[in-house]
């Protein structure tokens, strides 16, 4: 898998070196037209997929997310772990197995997610106020938000489901996300830019049509 930042680029592939590839996802052979590359492994498309939602990364996007074992999409990986990874409060990473709090998009260690005036910690069933990425119980709430000239970006109770599944959370160390990189081993050559989204329509039209030559635009 190749980092955006970096000019490293995968191994040169030709159709013959390919007999004796493997799948890093199933172990099997890769004898597929197209393939994927990421974390220093070639993949079967139909094998890189998300960890949470299945989805196959090579038809949703150009680039993954790993932590802990786990390979995401963007939106999982938000989902679960926020824009940043750490916690918004005290941006620290989160220890393995920690359960979460999340609000607008960020995540929360538990001891973290405190209203910004009182510092009494937000437990589900309690209401909150969520503004301009501060946290406010429902007794310190802004003057200006009761009388009504200030809008709150949140002000529902929180629910227990607003936790993060401690089987989806085993975060140990964040890593950047990755670019995919697809291949085409019967030319032999790394391919990227607008090469490889004119590769990938024509690739998914083919696997839901069979016809191969059929217009992409």
């Amino acid at each position: 898998m190749v980092n955006p930042g970096s000019s490293s680029q995968p191994p040169p592939v030709t159709a013959g070196s390919l007999s004796w590839k493997r799948c890093a996802g199933c172990g099997g052979k890769i004898a597929d037209r197209f393939l994927l590359y990421a974390m220093d492994s070639y993949w079967h498309s139909r094998c890189l997929k998300c960890s949470c939602c299945q989805a196959q990364l090579g038809d949703i996007g150009t680039s993954c997310y790993t932590k802990s074992g786990m390979i995401l999409c963007r939106n999982d990986y938000i989902r679960l772990f926020g824009n940043s990874g750490a916690c918004s409060a005290c941006g620290q990473s989160i220890p393995a197995s920690e359960l979460v709090m999340r609000a607008q998009g960020n995540v929360y260690h538990l001891k973290c997610f405190t209203c910004s005036t009182c510092r009494n910690r937000l437990v589900p069933g309690d209401r909150f106020h969520y503004i301009n990425g501060s946290l406010f119980c429902e007794h310190d709430r802004p003057t200006a938000l009761i009388n009504g000239h200030l809008n709150s970006l949140q002000s529902n109770p929180l629910l227990p489901d607003q936790k993060v599944n401690t089987q989806q959370l085993l975060i140990s160390f964040i890593r950047a996300p990755w670019t995919v990189q697809p291949l085409l081993p019967s030319k032999g050559v790394f391919l990227g830019g607008c090469l490889l989204c004119t590769l990938l329509k024509k690739y998914r039209v083919f696997r839901r049509t069979g016809f191969r030559n059929r217009s992409v635009d």
